[in-house]
This record gives structure tokens, C-alpha cells and sequence, in this order.
């Protein structure tokens, strides 16, 4: 790889990690009635552009700077330092398993296959995370105990599956309009880049 090559897939690096960033914060909105503080947001949208751009590991430094970004210019305490390794589990369990499908081919089966195993484990990896890592620690931290409100299982099964096996279907749908869009444009600029 050339240094003009090299410099360029930084710059590109670090620009769809601002773009990230900047879905990460806005527009966001709740899916699951009663549950306002489940919101989705688009920053994955540019994590899977550099996927498809260069690879997993270049989508993986999108995430973590995407994720510096939010800790360093829009921290919200609490909410950040608890939600935002949500985020990432959530962000990287769906890019892993996708990944396996999407780089191998562009197909529409493949694409299918790899948007509904990804949603299937982003969604059982956030049970998990929610269940030994968020409960605990908005309960010790922010005072905001789910079982005295609605009970675990509940919030688990009404709030937790719902909204993430729609989040995940939202973010495929999504990519697959902007890939379908953008798609001579992205390959065009792959070409130059790799």
C-alpha cells in the first residue's frame, strides 16, 4: 500500500467516524412504547460503508473512534458511561456476524442471510449485556432498579427482544437502501482506495 493510498483510507477512516458520530447523537427516537430511554440511532451506517470500503478491522477503529468521539465531546455521565459499552456490543455483535456474509458477497441472499443472523445475535449479546452488565449498574449508579419498576423477565422479553431484533432490521433495510444508492459510487472508490 502506497502512502497516498494509506493517507487516504485514514482520511476516509476518520471522516465516516465524525459522520458516526454525528448520526450517533442525532436524530435518535424510541421504538418500544414506555421504554423512551431505548432509542436507535444510525452511526452504523457509516461503520458499514467502511466495511464494505476496506474491511472488519478498519469498521472496528470506525467504531472505537466514533465511540471517543461520544465520550470526549457529548458525555452524559451515567447514561454515557453505561450506555455507550451497550452501544458498542450492540454495534459490534451485528458487524462481526454481518461481516461474514457481506464481504464474502454482495448478493441479496447473502445480504438477507447475514442482516437476519447478525440481528439474531446483536439481540441475544444485548440480553446478555443487559442482564449482567446494564441492570447492575443503573441500579448501583443511577438509582434505577428494573425489577422494582416492571420486573426483569418482562423488561427483558417486552422491551430488550423487541427492540433490538427491530433495531437490527431497521439497520439492514436502511444500508441496503443507501448501499443500492451509492453502490457504482462505493465501488468506484474502492477501487482507488485498496
Amino acid at each position: 500500500m502506497t502512502n497516498t493510498i494509506r493517507t487516504r483510507k485514514l482520511v476516509i477512516i476518520a471522516m465516516l467516524a465524525a459522520i458516526s458520530f454525528i448520526l450517533m447523537i442525532f436524530p435518535q427516537f424510541p421504538l418500544i412504547p414506555g421504554a423512551d430511554f431505548l432509542k436507535i440511532e444510525f452511526s452504523i451506517i457509516p461503520i458499514l460503508v467502511g466495511l464494505y470500503l476496506y474491511d472488519l478491522s478498519a469498521a472496528f477503529i470506525i467504531l472505537i473512534l466514533r465511540s471517543l468521539l461520544k465520550l470526549l465531546l457529548n458525555n452524559e455521565g451515567v447514561n454515557t458511561w453505561i450506555g455507550l459499552p451497550l452501544n458498542i456490543v450492540a454495534v459490534g455483535s451485528f458487524l462481526v456476524i454481518f461481516a461474514l456474509f457481506f464481504k464474502k458477497e454482495t448478493k441479496t441472499k447473502s445480504y438477507i442471510v447475514g442482516s437476519v443472523l447478525a440481528t439474531l445475535v446483536m439481540t441475544a449479546a444485548m440480553v446478555a449485556a443487559n442482564y449482567i452488565f446494564a441492570i447492575p449498574m443503573y441500579a448501583k449508579f443511577a438509582n434505577f432498579d428494573i425489577n422494582k419498576f416492571i420486573g426483569l423477565g418482562k423488561y427483558l422479553m417486552t422491551m430488550v427482544i423487541p427492540f433490538n431484533l427491530i433495531e437490527g432490521a431497521i439497520f439492514s433495510v436502511s444500508f441496503a437502501i443507501i448501499f443500492v444508492a451509492l453502490k457504482s459510487i462505493l465501488e468506484n472508490f474502492r477501487k482507488k482506495t485498496i
